[in-house]
């Protein structure tokens, strides 16, 4: 594992050097030979520069923060750790969790030792419980920033997935009908002219709706706009519209509908973009003369089925980027979605289930 890069900031480093020289500091008022008292001078001083560098190098000016920390208490053996707990505790926030395994047990090292080595069994105790409080603050605070990260990271995945949802949504449709009524005027240009007259006029009415549904679907995710309603929102009523559509395009598409009753409109939207989704493969793929639509509305979920008589499972149709989209509507509205040849007779078949009430 790489260590993460967090830099501490400047002021950071000028707060650690002026708490460890006070921290250390009381050590010369203890009455000690001269050696003694200069070798503690050096040692506050190494233990300065060693923090002023800590972001720079932090596990070695950890290290000799630790260092300097146990030569103090064995001069002095009324020092404590001091400074040497705030630094092992940065050392856990600021990088990997297995990194900062051989820091810590060093710090068991440094800051117990010599307690242990005067037989101050309690002290040592202490200061072990305290390294590895300190370790574990540290290794706390980075673990829920890590977690943040995570949770921010995920939410823009999720984010992008569903625009990339609504994307396909609003135009892999209106470009499947437009490239099959381009085809067909092609096909008739010259025996049938004002065939193919009437199918470049279906285009060019497809292609402005598919401009408008991109607009629209534009002003919904740009953030700047300030815009919270997203613009009209396809509903169980404009299936009907949608089979026309087909139709005009060479599918001649029935459509069933069963009950009545109040259904919310993030349902009858997934419902709709289920259904239009469905028929977008039917048309592109399936090579089918006819298709079937069922929507039967009832107390508790909404049923959409899409039948056709095509040649079933086309290649692509069974895990594309429009199977994927219609089975993530399904399950964020708390429904599911199966999708697969049909049993009864030649074709393919969509059915999705989905809860009219509840949180989804």
């Amino acid at each position: 594992m790489t260590a993460t890069s967090r830099p501490l900031p400047r002021r950071w480093r000028a707060a650690f050097v002026v708490a460890s020289v006070a921290a250390s500091s009381p050590v010369l008022a203890h009455p000690a030979g001269a050696f003694a008292r200069t070798a503690a001078i050096l040692l506050i001083l190494v233990q300065a520069a060693a923090l002023w560098w800590l972001a720079d190098r932090p596990w070695l000016g950890t290290a000799v923060v630790l260092a300097v920390s146990a030569g103090l208490q064995l001069m002095f053996p009324a020092f404590g750790p001091g400074i040497a707990f705030v630094v092992l505790c940065t050392y856990a926030w600021v990088r990997p969790a297995a990194e900062t395994l051989w820091v810590l047990a060093f710090a068991v090292v440094a800051v117990c030792l010599p307690a242990v080595v005067r037989g101050r069994w309690a002290m040592a105790g202490l200061w072990l419980g305290a390294v590895l409080l300190a370790w574990s603050w540290g290794a706390l605070v980075r673990a829920r920033g890590e977690r943040r990260v995570a949770e921010r990271r995920q939410a823009v995945l999720e984010e992008r997935a569903r625009i990339a949802r609504d994307l396909h949504d609003v135009l892999a449709h209106t470009v499947s009908v437009m490239v099959v009524q381009a085809a067909a005027a092609d096909d008739v240009f010259e025996s049938n002219p004002d065939k193919a007259r009437e199918a470049l006029r279906r285009t060019e009415e497809t292609g402005r709706q598919a401009l408008a549904e991109l607009r629209g679907f534009l002003r919904a995710v740009r953030t700047d706009t300030g815009a919270d309603d997203p613009g009209p929102q396809p509903t169980l009523a404009d299936i009907k519209r949608l089979i026309e559509t087909m139709g005009e395009a060479g599918l001649a598409v029935t459509l069933r509908r069963e009950g009545d009753g109040e259904v919310p409109l993030g349902v009858q939207v997934g419902a709709y973009r289920i259904v239009q989704e469905a028929l977008t493969n039917t048309l592109r793929h399936a090579r089918a003369s006819a298709a079937e639509v069922l929507v039967l509305v009832g107390e508790a979920e909404v049923r959409v089925r899409v039948r056709d008589d095509g040649r079933g499972a086309a290649p692509g149709r069974g895990g594309g980027h429009g199977l994927i989209g219609m089975r993530e509507r399904a399950s964020l509205l708390g429904g599911s979605l199966r999708a697969g040849p049909r049993t009864d007779a030649a074709g393919f078949e969509v059915e999705a289930l989905l809860p009219v009430r509840g949180e989804p």
